[in-house]
């Protein structure tokens, strides 16, 4: 990590002003920004919820930069306090973890509620205007409906895929209902990841249900 942060101060050593922006307080994303904000001498700015933040972010908040600004846009679901930031004069979305550059998924087990959160994320940013998204993970997306639309239609049918295994199984635990879905299919290092995100669908649906 030590090499990382002095790689990210190099990167920026000619810049005029710099500023670290946080979309959410997840390790792999903040767990160097107090380091590498002392090694600047800069601010960190980023959402509330979020340790070592100087200057706190809320929805439709706007970061000046040397391109026009980042308006800050409050997308839960990855974790309650997820922001993305938009960038009108590219139509471009930093789409933080909201959306992987490879794949059709990204993590919603962090809490409750997550699962009708980060839909409403994704029917959010169908009405923001940006024709590439840049996320925290993997290359850039060219096409932003067709990505929201395939992160939108796996969390969807993984919703199916609860309701149908509940049925005839409705006071399931996650750890029960993990062996109905996937059987012995599942490698073993995955099974806690699986589990949580099964738990996080049956309360959605559960939820969803008045059950």
């Amino acid at each position: 990590m030590v090499n990382h942060v002095r790689a990210l101060a190099s990167a920026v050593q000619d810049a005029a002003e710099v500023n670290i922006v946080l979309t959410h307080g997840h390790a792999d994303h903040a767990g160097a920004t107090r380091s590498l904000a002392g090694m600047l001498g800069v601010e960190v700015w980023g959402p509330e919820g979020v340790e070592d933040v100087d200057h706190r972010l809320s929805d439709g908040d706007v970061v000046g930069i040397d391109a026009g600004e980042l308006v800050a846009v409050h997308t839960p679901g990855h974790t309650v306090e997820h922001l993305c930031f938009y960038w009108p004069q590219r139509r471009a979305l930093f789409a933080g973890d909201m959306l992987l550059g490879l794949g059709d998924t990204t993590w919603v087990a962090e809490y409750p509620g997550c699962v009708a959160d980060y839909l409403a994320s994704i029917d959010r940013l169908r009405g923001i205007d940006a024709t590439v998204a840049y996320p925290a993970h993997g290359p850039p997306l060219d096409d932003v409906t067709d990505a929201l639309d395939r992160f939108e239609r796996h969390r969807l049918d993984r919703i199916r895929q609860v309701e149908q295994a509940l049925v005839g199984n409705e006071d399931a635990t996650a750890e029960q209902l993990l062996q109905i879905v996937y059987g012995g299919a599942l490698p073993p290092r995955m099974a806690n990841f699986a589990t949580r995100s099964l738990a996080a669908l049956m309360e959605h649906v559960r939820g969803r249900d008045g059950r």
